[in-house]
Order: C-alpha cells, then structure tokens, then sequence
C-alpha cells in the first residue's frame, strides 16, 4: 500500500528537490566557467556564454530626505509559504533522493 503524503510534505519535497538541483547546476555551472578556451559539446547540447548588461537604479544615490520621505513609498504585500518539519525526514524510506551522475563530475 502506497503511503499518502498531505500537499504541504509535496511542497516540501519539491522543495528540497528544486534546492537540490540548483546547488548542482551551479556546481556544474562553476566548472564550465573555469574552462580555458573553447567550452567542449555535449552529446545532445552545447553551452554559450552570454553576456547581458542592463541599467540599474540605485536608490541609495538619491538624497536621504527624498529616500527617507513616506511620500515617496508605496506598501506592497505579498504572500509565500514557508515549509517547516514536522518531524524528521529520516521517517520516509527513500527520501530525501540523493542521485549522483558521474558523468558530470568529469568535466
């Protein structure tokens, strides 16, 4: 009999997948950018560098009485959810999933 998880331990583990593979795509990303010369293919894809420059306002520059005057702010509100543990994970067999691809350790 398959266990059922409720929406918040879904959320949760998507969660931790997603936080998973971006600390491996920036692991992978690390070492493409340390390459000398020309970034080798892939069998199926090949990487580009792309630079993009784009102008940033900076309201720090501004003078304190304008940064600093009520006037000048608008309230935004916003919503998130926030996962917190019930109990340990170590209570699922299985999970977290740690998968280790070892062809992309050489690179």
């Amino acid at each position: 009999m398959m266990m059922r998880t409720g929406l918040a331990d879904d959320l949760a583990e998507i969660r931790e997948e997603i936080a998973r593979l971006r600390e491996r795509e920036a692991a992978i990303q690390a070492s493409i950018l340390s390459i000398e010369g020309a970034i080798p293919d892939g069998r199926s894809h090949r990487v580009e560098l792309v630079e993009n420059r784009e102008m940033v306002f900076d309201k720090d520059r501004l003078p304190e009485e304008i940064r600093d005057n009520p006037c000048y702010w608008t309230e935004k509100v916003t919503q998130s959810l926030r996962c917190e543990p019930i109990r340990s994970q170590t209570d699922r067999p299985g999970w977290p999933i740690r998968r280790v691809d070892t062809d992309l350790l050489t690179c």
